[in-house]
């Protein structure tokens, strides 16, 4: 008997601290428990992907679609599509959900804009897409355009709010210079603009950032703080693309996303750790990993690292480079690691600059992901990210004063 209640007093306890690791309610999980009152009498379009889930990770599509009050009409898919099943800036087709039979409209195809024709007899789009928290990751750019039809098409627009996996405290880059506004910098908004896609829809909005204003609404989560990383909110990861497997993998993403842009250097896609790494195959791991330890970067250990990607850039080739550590998030600058790794790759390596060798398309690409073309004209003077620095941060204080107005969070 004795055996049996400490069996069962441990089983309590298990279930007692997996329950309490679940701090967090996204948006879905809260319009669940409002009886989904803001949607009744509406016919609903669902814009969202795989990481629109509950807590349960049961998808939005199956909770709208089988909810008695709510009708679902029709389904939009971003980037990658609804079902996650298009590679990186792969077009995505118009189709119909196997699940449910309910049209699929792609906004990342021939229209990254919901048509009139797609929003005939729709009344509110809701929107619920996990996103990154940096502006080249083109989902918030959906939500702008979809804010934007709604406008034009006197749709109302929900948006069901999710945490930003980097935390809301971390503002970095400058603000998207007219002449590099694109689908990867849709907005005038530093790379790391430290909102939820929520706080970011109110101050879009707002701020007549787009044209003309919708009538939106957000669900607020309940439990998140902005000091939270993604791994304290207790909720699961689902990927909000093929190469963001892990919260973590959301974290490095602007470590290393803007020199991925180039073809001159793996950053890990392609192998086990994407966005995690930097590595050629002329390079030499101890070197350079010495080199950049010696910088004393805030919160940033450099380990060699030695490997063969499976795809994408450096295929079937042998690499080295070194494996990026973050040993104290809050002190570490995640942007600005990648161009101190091409500093030191310049002081070691003069004779491979992997800006002269690149083509026109991919440094445009980067200058748009960056959002001004001075960050690599000032940094190829000399190939230092001090001649750089100053331009790359001169309007993120500004921007926090200004977005600390939509917080919705502490």
């Amino acid at each position: 008997m004795k055996r049996i209640l400490f069996v069962l007093y441990c089983l309590f306890a298990i279930c007692s601290v997996q329950a309490q690791k679940v701090r967090v309610k996204t948006g879905i999980e809260i319009l669940k428990e409002q009886n989904f009152k803001c949607l009744e009498g509406k016919r609903v379009g669902l814009v969202t992907n795989p990481s629109g889930v509950d807590n349960g990770l049961r998808s939005d599509i199956d909770i709208l679609h089988e909810a008695p009050n709510v009708k679902l009409v029709a389904l939009f898919g971003p980037e990658h599509g609804v079902r996650v099943d298009a590679h990186a800036g792969d077009a995505v087709k118009n189709d119909s959900d196997a699940t449910t039979g309910l049209p699929v409209y792609s906004l990342y195809g021939k229209n990254r804009n919901p048509t009139s024709e797609m929003l005939k007899g729709i009344d509110v789009l809701v929107y619920d897409i996990q996103d990154i928290g940096c502006r080249s990751y083109t989902f918030i750019s959906t939500l702008g355009n979809i804010m934007e039809a709604a406008a034009a098409n006197n749709i109302e627009v929900i948006v069901l709010d999710r945490p930003n996996p980097i935390g809301g405290e971390k503002v970095e880059g400058n603000i998207t210079e007219d002449d590099c506004l694109s689908f990867v910098s849709n907005f005038k908004i530093p790379y790391l603009y430290g909102l939820t896609c929520g706080e970011l829809a109110l101050m879009l909005n707002s701020e007549h950032m787009l044209q003309g204003q919708c009538n939106l609404k957000v669900i607020k989560m309940k439990g998140w703080k902005r000091r939270m990383t993604y791994e304290e909110t207790g909720l699961q990861w689902v990927p909000a693309s093929p190469h963001i497997p892990q919260p973590i993998s959301a974290t490095f993403y602007p470590v290393s996303g803007i020199i991925g842009e180039l073809d001159g250097l793996s950053i890990g896609v392609g192998y086990t750790i994407p966005f995690q790494l930097f590595a050629t195959s002329w390079a030499e791991a101890i070197g350079l990993s010495r080199n950049l330890n010696a910088l004393h970067l805030p919160g940033v250990i450099f380990r060699p690292i030695y490997f063969t990607p499976f795809y994408a850039a450096g295929k079937g080739e042998k690499m080295q480079g070194v494996q990026v550590y973050l040993t104290d998030y809050k002190k570490a600058s995640l942007c600005e690691i990648q161009f101190y790794v091409i500093q030191e790759m310049y002081k070691l390596y003069p004779d491979h600059d992997i800006f002269n060798s690149e083509k026109a398309d991919r440094l445009n690409m980067f200058d748009k992901v960056c959002g001004s073309k001075q960050i690599r004209l000032l940094f190829c003077k000399r190939h230092s990210w001090s001649d750089v620095k100053s331009y790359w941060d001169k309007d993120a204080n500004s921007f926090r004063i200004l977005s600390k107005k939509y917080y919705l969070y502490k």
